[in-house]
């Protein structure tokens, strides 16, 4: 099967095409990765385009389509759901989301307890603990970096933007990679699209509270 692999959760615009076979793990046949926060609306679907080209598809021959969900902030996530969802819906392909922490503690493949920690501004990280074996156990949340810490987590090492920027803070060694990568993602979703499951609900992980909202009552514009 080909699968395209989309993120945009993290400061990495992440387009790749992936080889998915039941008998051996996700093949990476391309990918784009820039790294700019302010760029996943520009740089997303050039890189989608870029990658099939290197990879000798195109759009036509994507049998599904996996996007990660977050937690990471508003304007850059929904960017990458709402191509996501665009192309399945062009295509007729199933889209299938995943939470990105779970695509980067694959990815970082430790086999100890982990924390994921990405990079939430504001001072604060979302974070996801997973243990040994790379399930999570907690999370995810968004949190400040020393709230984090005074939870006693019982991990190895952290993984993620996240656990670079508040190092000092969190205490624990740092590990790469720092965003998820095409493989990762589709790998977590591997079993469902190879199954041909019924994708779930295109729901961002959030995990905020609009900045935005309504007014409670007209303001006065004259003297009574």
């Amino acid at each position: 099967m080909l699968v395209l692999a989309i993120d945009t959760a993290t400061p990495a615009v992440t387009a790749g095409v992936v080889d998915l076979t039941a008998d051996s793990p996700p093949r990476l046949l391309a990918e784009r990765v820039t790294l700019d926060a302010k760029a996943h609306g520009e740089l997303l679907t050039p890189h989608l385009q870029d990658a099939l080209a290197e990879a000798g598809k195109t759009f036509a021959d994507v049998d599904a389509i996996v996007v990660g969900a977050g937690p990471g902030p508003f304007t850059g996530l929904r960017v990458g759901l709402v191509t996501a969802a665009a192309l399945g819906q062009a295509l007729d392909r199933p889209v299938y989301p995943v939470p990105t922490p779970d695509a980067i503690a694959l990815a970082a493949g430790t086999g100890e307890p982990l924390l994921v920690a990405t990079d939430a501004r504001r001072k604060e990280v979302y974070w996801a603990v997973y243990d040994a074996a790379g399930h999570r156990t907690d999370g995810p949340g968004v949190d400040r970096p020393a709230d984090l810490a005074e939870r006693g987590l019982t991990v190895r090492s952290a993984v993620g933007e996240g656990a670079v920027l508040y190092a000092d803070v969190l205490g624990f060694p740092v590990v790469a990679p720092h965003h998820p990568t095409p493989v990762a993602l589709v790998a977590v979703a591997a079993a469902e699209v190879l199954a041909g499951a019924e994708p779930g609900p295109l729901t961002p992980l959030y995990l905020r509270r609009p900045d935005a909202v309504e007014p409670v009552g007209r303001k006065k514009v004259t003297r009574a």
